[in-house]
């Protein structure tokens, strides 16, 4: 069950995780390793949000890894419930009531010896970008210390997820930006040299460059590169 000294040991060693490069695949990795570790679990699994759908992303523990994909090929089970609703699903003991509900998922689960599960939401402000599962392989009644400790270290990790992505979409802006400056830069020198070489203005150079890539089905980025770079002059 919950041991407090132990989660308090584990989170410290979490935040140093997020605090490194953003590397997701670690993230998640160390997020289902660590809430088994210290609520005594059988594994956890995180599945992430992609459109409207869950994907499968990483497990501690191969019978789970199996249990999480037969959510994602029938995207149904606690984990999708979770999802849709934004809500905490725990399910003590996998019975006939949850079997008549998800049967594929509740086969599954017997078939590598989970009998327990909570599935929690991963959620910052109105948007849910995954679930992280807790699996235990005995009926379990999942009381709110242990659901607090593992609210706790997903909400982490979703914090980590969500400025990951704002990252890569600033890098990828910034490189978008790049592009566009040293396109510039050279469309610039190109309209010079071709200026000087024929004794044009750099409007008329600049003209004489946008209708050799039109007719010839180029950027002018790509035509200014070889002015450039090669000699050309078109």
């Amino acid at each position: 069950m919950y041991d407090h000294k132990l989660f308090l040991s584990v989170l410290s060693e979490f935040a140093e995780v997020l605090l490194a490069p953003y590397e997701v695949e670690l993230v998640l990795d160390e997020l289902a390793d660590r809430i088994s570790a210290v609520l005594d679990l059988a594994g956890s699994g995180v599945s992430l949000a992609r459109d409207d759908r869950l994907e499968f992303h990483t497990a501690f523990g191969s019978a789970v890894a199996a249990v999480e994909r037969a959510q994602e090929q029938t995207q149904t089970g606690p984990c999708v419930t979770a999802f849709r609703t934004g809500e905490v699903v725990s399910v003590n003991e996998l019975a006939a009531a949850e079997r008549a509900q998800w049967p594929h998922y509740c086969a599954m689960a017997a078939a590598v010896g989970i009998s327990a599960v909570a599935s929690l939401p991963m959620r910052l402000g109105g948007q849910t970008v995954g679930v992280l599962d807790l699996y235990a392989p005995a009926r379990r009644d999942w009381h709110e210390d242990d659901l607090a400790a593992a609210d706790v270290m997903a909400n982490m990790a979703t914090v980590f997820l969500i400025h990951a992505s704002q990252h890569r979409k600033q890098a990828e802006l910034n490189a978008q930006l790049q592009t566009a400056l040293d396109s510039r830069t050279t469309i610039e020198q190109a309209k010079g040299l071709l200026a000087a070489a024929h004794h044009i203005s750099i409007d008329e150079a600049f003209e004489r460059i946008r209708s050799f890539a039109r007719s010839h089905h180029e950027t002018v980025r790509d035509v200014a590169d070889r002015i450039v770079h090669r000699g050309f002059s078109p």
